[in-house]
C-alpha cells in the first residue's frame, strides 16, 4: 500500500509516518519546508516500507486540480490528512488549508478510483449538535473552545468533517473507508496506548503518539468508516478499536447527515 501523507512534519504525522512503514507500507510525506526533510527521511531508516519526501505547500491548494495534481503524481491507495495552519497566518490561512484544502483533497481523494481510504484528523467539539452521550457541561465546555478560543479552526474542521460525510454518503463506489479521527487536547507526552475511542467523555486529553496509533490501526482494517472521537482513557488500543468495530460505532450519530447532503450537492 501507498500512503499520501498530508502535513507530514506535524507531530502526530511524525509518529503516524514509522508505524506506516512498519506495514511494510510507502510513504510519501508532503511537507512545505525543505529544511525538515532530513528529519522525515531519519524517519524511514530501517524500515519495511519505502518513504519518500514532497515539497509541496498546501497554501497553494486552492482547487480540486491543484489537489489532483499532486494525486495524480503519487498514486497513493490510501490519504491521511493531518495538516493545518496551527494557528500561523490568521483566520485566513487557517480556512484556506484547513477548510479549503482539506476538501480539495478530499474530493481528489473520492474522485481517483485508486483510493480507497481517507483518513482525516479532526476534533473531538467540531459538530453542532450535542450528543446524547455528553453532559450539558461537556457540551457547554467543547462549544466554548470552537466559538471563543479557537472559532476560526473550529468552523474550518467542521466544514472539512461535513464536507467529508457528506461525499461519503453519496459514495457509490465500494469499498471507500472515510474515517474521521477526533482527538481530544493534543498532549506531546509519551504514548499510554491506553484511550477512550468512539463515544468519548467531552474533556480530556490524549497525546499525539497515541493519536498516531490509532490512525494507523484504524487505517491498516477494512472495516472502520465514520467518527471515531478520541481521548486517554483505560482501555487498551487494540481492545477499543476492536470494540469500536464489531458495535458498529459511528459519533455522527445525531448530526445531520442528510442535511450534509443536500447542502454540498
Amino acid at each position: 500500500m501507498h500512503v499520501l501523507l498530508l502535513g507530514g512534519h506535524g507531530k502526530v504525522a511524525l509518529h503516524l509516518t514509522p508505524l506506516l512503514l512498519a506495514r511494510a507500507w510507502n510513504v510519501t510525506s508532503v511537507i512545505r519546508n525543505p529544511d525538515h526533510e532530513p528529519e522525515i527521511r531519519a524517519l524511514g531508516q530501517g524500515k519495511k516500507g519505502s518513504l519518500d519526501v514532497l515539497l509541496s505547500s498546501l497554501d497553494d491548494v486552492k482547487t480540486e486540480n491543484d489537489a489532483k495534481s499532486i494525486i495524480d503524481r503519487v498514486q497513493p491507495d490510501y490519504v491521511v490528512w493531518s495538516a493545518g495552519a496551527g494557528g500561523k497566518g490568521g483566520p485566513a490561512r487557517t480556512q484556506a488549508i484547513d477548510e479549503v484544502a482539506a476538501k480539495n483533497f478530499i474530493s481528489a481523494s473520492f474522485a481517483n478510483t485508486k483510493i480507497t481510504k481517507f483518513l482525516l484528523v479532526s476534533h473531538i467539539g467540531s459538530r453542532r449538535k450535542q450528543p446524547s452521550w455528553l453532559s450539558d457541561d461537556e457540551w457547554a465546555h467543547l462549544q466554548h473552545v470552537s466559538n471563543n478560543v479557537l472559532p476560526a479552526y473550529a468552523k474550518a474542521k467542521l466544514e472539512a468533517d461535513e464536507y467529508m460525510t457528506a461525499l461519503a454518503a453519496k459514495q457509490q463506489r465500494k469499498p471507500f473507508q472515510a474515517i474521521n479521527l477526533r482527538p481530544g487536547t493534543l498532549a506531546d507526552t509519551p504514548a499510554t496506548r491506553k484511550v477512550q475511542l468512539g463515544k468519548t467523555a467531552g474533556r480530556g486529553t490524549i497525546t499525539r503518539e497515541d493519536v498516531a496509533i490509532v490512525a494507523d490501526k484504524l487505517l491498516a482494517r477494512d472495516d472502520t468508516n465514520g467518527w471515531y472521537d478520541l481521548l486517554n482513557g483505560e482501555e487498551p488500543v487494540d481492545e477499543a478499536v476492536e470494540r469500536v468495530v464489531r458495535e458498529k460505532v459511528d459519533t455522527v450519530e445525531g448530526e445531520d447527515v442528510e442535511g450534509m447532503v443536500k447542502r454540498f450537492s
